[in-house]
């Protein structure tokens, strides 16, 4: 690690926070600290959707995927075009019929309070956890150049440093903060992923498309895998992709907080479609420098190349073979893409816990002899420790986190997208029923992406949404049936008056 790398990292660090503070303005009410004041472009919206649902686990994770399976995340990001127009036509006109702090005051509206506190609660539980397995992943690529430069610093203080980094513009800047600098940042990893192609590409030798094709690595799809392992065989990457883009960018707070930032539906919907062209090309840059790293390496397997897991490759690229100044800016760029996730959690978390658990905050806040304002900041503090101490659960897994952290996200996907469909298309269904069949159905889904292991390997992800919708269908329609039973035998006992 050359003193220009370590030069151009800090240089970029220290000016991204600044940038996006400079940006964002003065926040003055919990509104303008959450919502952004809703007259952010749809541009900026669309660059912080793509950075928001992409991140270092995207960065690290797809190209070591395509390592070994080729570019089948562009054939995923099809059926995420697909899922993100059904979400554009038919949720956020929703989102559009009042003033809403989060996803779920939708659901309040239709079924209650309770309903709409027990939807924000298993986002804020299963984002926990995924956000997470991101936060640990983004340490992966800074920890293994802090190794090369033997600085041994151990996980908790590289962890702490991170989310100090991230806070920073977090807690002054609010949505906007958040919003501008994933914009910056992805930019930033989308660049350093065309420079890692093209400079890979001078590399290879001639003839290497044709390999490319020889070899099936340039396929979209994975055809001779297995239905249910697999996520990206064609129905499991188009249907199960959609699947996944209806339920995050249509129900998940992480998402539906930008698109409510919104000037207007028009604004909403292009800052929504446009998301789905920008990861395409995201995807398609990662996945051709995996394929590329595979030519590299000789067309060895992972094992063979001294990896023991997929999300090793591209970070020993970017440290070992990367020159001076370009490596410095693509880790800087990771570690940003870790931070930029990591804000864009802490505003959508805060976001609902005040606006979901509003007569709870209210008294906290009486409690706390503190502002409104300065109450949601103290619960984006909260949940950065959070975040933090579940980081080190995910430190000594084999499995690509990616693919674990749309396992967890997915466990939560399949009931919250059942419910909305449930309260959009079935006018007489009730709480009654469904609220303990959401709370079920959750649990369900959790044991079944721990313990079903078709074929001996783990139920892919998109399975796992399907399963979940399925499940709260099932059940809603159960007690839906033991509300009726239990009703005629009440009138049958009830005795005639005298």
């Amino acid at each position: 690690m050359s003193l220009t790398d370590l030069l151009v990292m800090l240089a970029y660090l220290a000016a991204m926070p600044v940038v996006a503070l400079v940006l964002a303005g003065r926040q003055s009410s919990p509104q303008s600290y959450l919502e952004g004041h809703g007259d952010l472009p749809w541009w900026a919206l669309c660059l912080s959707l793509v950075a928001t649902e992409t991140s270092t686990l995207t960065v690290i994770s797809v190209p070591g995927i395509a390592y070994g399976s080729g570019m089948v995340f562009v054939g995923l990001a099809l059926g995420y075009l697909l899922g993100r127009s059904i979400v554009a036509w038919l949720f956020l006109p929703l989102y559009q019929q009042g003033q809403m702090l989060s996803a779920y005051d939708w659901l309040g509206q239709r079924f209650g309070a309770p309903m709409q506190r027990l939807a924000s609660a298993t986002f804020l539980i299963t984002r926990l956890l995924a956000e997470a397995v991101r936060l640990f992943a983004g340490m992966l690529p800074l920890a293994t150049m802090l190794a090369a430069m033997h600085w041994h610093l151990p996980q908790p203080v590289v962890l702490g440093a991170i989310m100090l980094l991230t806070l920073l513009y977090t807690v002054c800047g609010g949505l906007r903060a958040v919003v501008w600098s994933d914009s910056l940042q992805f930019c930033l990893y989308l660049s350093g992923a065309a420079a890692c192609v093209g400079l890979l590409w001078h590399a290879a030798p001639t003839g290497t498309w044709h390999t490319l094709q020889q070899a099936g690595r340039l396929h979209l799809f994975a055809h001779h895998a297995s239905l249910l392992n697999n996520p990206f065989t064609p129905l499991a990457a188009i249907g199960g992709g959609a699947l996944l883009s209806v339920a995050s960018h249509g129900t998940d707070q992480l998402m539906v907080q930008r698109v409510l930032a919104a000037r207007s539906l028009r604004d909403a919907r292009l800052a929504l479609m446009g998301s789905a062209v920008g990861v395409a090309i995201l995807f398609a840059l990662l996945s051709l420098t995996g394929v590329l790293l595979w030519v590299h390496n000789g067309g060895r397997t992972l094992e063979q190349a001294g990896f023991s897991a997929p999300d090793a490759i591209f970070p020993a690229y970017i440290v070992y073979g990367l020159p001076p100044g370009l490596r410095g800016l693509m880790l800087a760029g990771i570690l940003a893409a870790t931070m930029g996730s990591l804000s864009a959690t802490l505003s959508a978390m805060t976001a609902a816990s005040v606006g979901d658990f509003a007569p709870l905050c209210a008294r906290a806040t009486r409690a706390l002899r503190c502002t409104p304002l300065g109450f949601a900041r103290l619960v984006t503090l909260a949940w950065a420790m959070a975040l933090v101490g579940c980081a080190g659960l995910f430190a000594h897994g084999s499995q690509s986190a990616i693919m674990l952290g749309l396992s967890i996200a997915a466990c939560g996907y399949g009931p919250m997208l059942g419910t909305f469909v449930a309260g959009m298309a079935i006018p007489r269904t009730t709480a009654r029923t469904l609220a303990p069949a959401f709370a079920m159905s959750v649990p369900l889904m959790v044991w079944t992406m721990l313990t079903l292991r078709p074929y001996g390997q783990a139920l892919a992800f998109p399975w796992l949404i399907v399963l979940g919708m399925v499940a709260l269908f099932g059940l809603a329609g159960l007690f839906h049936i033991m509300h009726l039973m239990f009703c005629t035998l009440r009138a049958r006992n009830r005795k005639p008056l005298p």
